[in-house]
């Protein structure tokens, strides 16, 4: 069984609370999700803090328009510093995303790291290299811009 990582960092001009209340709020997720995957949150309590333990719940239509649900458990939070995701039922047959903020001299670096098992064996790892490694970088382009965007800051 073969697992893959996908890593990526983004420069944020801010200050470390600012981007932590926007990064680790539930109601934020639609905010930096690509329209075209239909991204919907469906569990009730998507405005409270994070907490460990938290279920939150989507709709989300990942490739080809295909409506799916997801829920993930908000694992753990360690304020202001990372908190992690891990899928209970999704697409994935294992996802753990850790999202992690380092404040330095020009504001916060994020980094996020995803672990992750694609489904169906042999099959999923072809998939993997032929969709799901570029889904994820395009799904992450599009959360840069969109920080971005929140953040006033431009693109250079």
């Amino acid at each position: 069984m073969a697992f893959y990582q996908f890593s990526v960092e983004q420069h944020v001009a801010a200050d470390l609370e600012q981007v932590w209340g926007f990064i680790s709020s539930p109601s934020n997720l639609k905010k930096i999700t690509p329209k075209e995957m239909g991204f919907n949150i469906t569990s009730k309590d998507d405005n409270v803090k994070m907490y460990p333990g938290m279920i939150i719940t989507y709709k989300v239509s990942p490739l080809l328009g295909i409506r799916m649900n997801w829920m993930t458990e908000i694992t753990q939070v360690k304020e202001m510093d990372y908190f992690i995701d891990e899928q209970r039922v999704g697409p994935y047959k294992m996802w753990h995303h850790q999202h992690k903020l380092i404040p330095d001299n020009k504001g916060v670096k994020m980094v996020d790291l995803i672990t992750y098992i694609p489904p169906f064996g042999f099959i999923g790892a072809i998939a993997n290299t032929l969709i799901i490694e570029n889904k994820l970088k395009e799904i992450f382009d599009y959360r840069t811009i969109a920080v971005n965007q929140e953040f006033n800051i431009v693109a250079s």
